[in-house]
């Protein structure tokens, strides 16, 4: 079958953000838009002919027609083989164990991860290497530079792909499987957990609810939950893909998620509660009658994380994004293990995971996983949390209590200020900057400033760096407040506001937690001038 090339002019915003290339869907559909991020993506590899690429996304709007495309693009280029998920589905951690479980070079994700989806909303792709990790900054740096010049692209004249059938198929001259995309997945998740003593605390009356959001988790869910652990139909609910999510927004937090949130609350709780988001990455974490916060359900995660039998030699280590609170920074201090501080991204959690640096890594957005995947992974955390709950038979509340107990308490807030103006945004960004040296051994509120910086991460393991990745005000007490703009947001700009402050073990745990902190809330909002300078007199999401 003959190749076709495409003459084509470049696009100036194809620059892919902390997740990828996201825009609108209509941005998307402009006439060799995504056809040049992925010739881009190919242009900048080597070695791939005759090789293996996995394709999947979240079946959100335009999947299935983007799946069509790259297929026939990966084909001109010269791959041997696509392996793409039946429906066009792979959650974000199921493809990469499929590109590492099949040695595959590398894979293409299309998602917008936790973003809105059809026709007017959010659409995404991904470039992930062959450890199954997101590429690293100098892969979408050469990504990004070849979108500027690309005057042609590739493909071949070939009928689509039944991606409905599962089983062998071509395109022009390579072959394309059609797989079960839970199937290789469900099989790992066996060797982590311990899916007989799940299985009997669900037989013996546990209950619990996962909202899969109408997104990818659902078919995962309904599979390992109700299937392999036995929980009882109705367990998942919203658990069919739909390109839109079922008209909602597919991030599992306490505006998106709040009727299981409402449900936990309530007086016929379940025992256990929790949602995952579009693509399968995130996840939310609610026992009955208490909110577990990521960043303390990866400190308690790595904590037990002995109680699951793939963990049961114990965790190397522990990695966080920079703005997640220090709760984890106390277990692994107390286990004497390594402790690494990262820019948000979770591509910057590879290397240490290669290396055998780390074990668990969590980010404050949602986000847990471990070396099982180079991933965040939403369902891991959920089996995870199943596992503990099964091994110590003592509720959420009592194992966050008993954490607290010994640990101490990170009260944690993130407040979010959606689609402001990027102008205002970047310009309350510089004027922040532009006091940090001033700032360093002052006192602020009472409160007298250890440090105050942009963070710059040095990579242990390459050597690397990476500036600029959010400013960071730290107290003596133990308090931080932290300011970043958000790379995974659409239209304008995302300021995020991460604040906190710790509580010994036995200090006072049962504050609410923006009663806690709202002497820091009003202070951050007096520095930043977020107020004055954005004109929002609230967030727009508080979690």
């Amino acid at each position: 079958m003959p190749i076709l090339t495409i003459e084509t002019k470049p696009y100036a915003d194809q620059k892919p953000g902390t997740s990828g290339l996201r825009k609108r869907v209509g941005v998307f559909m402009q006439p060799n838009y995504l056809e040049n991020f992925v010739q881009s993506i190919f242009d900048s590899l080597e070695g791939f002919k005759g090789k293996t690429l996995v394709i999947g996304g979240d079946g959100r709007y335009y999947n299935d027609v983007a799946i069509q495309t790259a297929i026939r693009i990966a084909a001109a280029n010269g791959f041997g083989q696509v392996l793409v998920g039946q429906g066009g589905l792979l959650s974000t951690p199921g493809a990469s164990h499929v590109i590492r479980h099949h040695k595959a070079f590398g894979g293409i994700i299309l998602s917008a991860s936790h973003n809105p989806g059809g026709p007017d909303g959010d659409f995404g792709i991904k470039y992930n290497v062959g450890n199954g990790g997101p590429a690293p900054e100098k892969i979408t740096d050469a990504i990004f530079a070849r979108t500027k010049v690309i005057d042609r692209y590739v493909t071949v004249n070939a009928p689509d792909i039944d991606l409905g059938t599962i089983g062998t198929q071509h395109c022009g001259e390579m072959r394309v499987e059609v797989i079960d995309p839970v199937a290789d997945y469900a099989d790992l998740m066996k060797t982590l957990f311990d899916f007989d003593k799940i299985r009997a605390m669900f037989a013996g009356g546990f209950r619990m609810q996962f909202d899969a959001m109408h997104a990818v988790t659902g078919p995962y869910a309904h599979r390992i939950l109700e299937g392999l652990l036995g929980a009882p139909k109705g367990t998942v609910i919203n658990g069919t893909p739909s390109p839109d999510f079922g008209g909602g927004h597919p991030d599992p937090n306490l505006v998106y998620a709040k009727d299981l949130y409402d449900l936990m609350m309530g007086p016929d709780a379940p025992d256990f509660g929790a949602a995952s988001d579009g693509d399968g990455d995130r996840n939310l974490i609610i026992g009955r009658g208490r909110f577990v916060t990521p960043s303390d359900s990866l400190a308690i995660l790595a904590a037990n994380a002995p109680h699951a039998p793939g963990y049961a030699a114990g965790i190397t280590g522990i990695a966080r994004s920079m703005p997640t609170s220090a709760a984890a920074d106390r277990v692994a201090e107390k286990l004497g293990i390594e402790m690494h501080e990262t820019p948000t991204g979770w591509k910057f959690f590879g290397n240490l995971l290669d290396a055998g640096r780390v074990t668990i890594c969590g980010e404050e957005s949602a986000g847990t996983g471990s070396n099982h995947v180079r991933e965040k992974d939403g369902l891991w955390a959920v089996l995870l949390w199943l596992n503990v709950l099964a091994a110590r038979q003592q509720s959420v509340d009592a194992i966050v209590l008993d954490h607290w107990a010994t640990y101490g308490r990170n009260y944690y807030t993130r407040h979010d200020y959606d689609e402001v103006d990027s102008a205002a945004a970047n310009a309350l960004v510089e004027a922040l900057r532009g006091k940090l040296p001033s700032m360093a051994g002052t006192s602020l509120s009472g409160r007298d400033v250890a440090y105050a910086d942009d963070f710059t991460y040095h990579d242990p393991v390459d050597g690397s760096s990476s500036a600029k990745q959010g400013i960071r005000i730290g107290f003596k007490d133990g308090s931080r407040i932290v300011f970043r703009l958000s790379g995974t947001g659409t239209v304008g700009a995302t300021l995020r506001v991460y604040v906190e402050r710790y509580e010994p073990p036995h200090g006072q745990h049962d504050l609410e937690t923006q009663l806690a902190l709202a002497p820091l809330i009003a202070l951050a909002d007096e520095i930043a001038g977020i107020r004055t300078r954005t004109g929002r007199d609230a967030p727009s999401v508080i979690t």
